[in-house]
């Protein structure tokens, strides 16, 4: 039987309360890869002077783009939960504008996933933050 890991991935996305308040969608999936969007949303303000969006908002974003690429990940069976992630801001998202994380999952052993990621908005040559972290892996084939 053939597992649809891109509708899994989908539902592991839209299942996070967190995904759904934020505004998150999944636009890409698939062979390890994920890209998740979020548009500009007053309520996720960190700073109201200058209208940045929290880093929080931006951790969680990135957080879910590489759990969905892990999920989709040839070599993944199973769901996945975060064991590390770090996160080095790289400068404020530009007011107004969405953000977009794109994750890939570059390796699996028999039970750690290791991900790579980065956030951007319209000047995607300087990244608003970059990701590497390790999640879970059960039951790889």
């Amino acid at each position: 039987m053939d597992i649809d890991k891109s509708k899994i991935a989908e539902q592991f996305v839209n299942v996070i309360p967190h995904s759904r308040v934020l505004g998150m969608e999944l636009t890409s999936v698939g062979d390890g890869l994920a890209e998740i969007t979020m548009a500009y949303d007053e309520r996720f303000v960190g700073d109201p002077e200058t209208g940045v969006i929290h880093g929080g908002a931006v951790s969680a974003l990135m957080d879910t783009c590489c759990g969905a690429a892990v999920i989709s990940h040839p070599s993944s069976v199973g769901p996945t939960a975060t064991i590390d992630l770090r996160i080095d801001y790289m400068r404020p998202a530009t007011p107004g504008q969405r953000i977009r994380a794109q994750a890939e999952c570059y390796h699996i052993t028999r039970s750690v996933a290791f991900v790579r990621a980065r956030a951007i908005d319209d000047d995607e040559n300087r990244p608003v933050a970059t990701a590497s972290g390790t999640f879970t892996v059960e039951g790889r084939k």
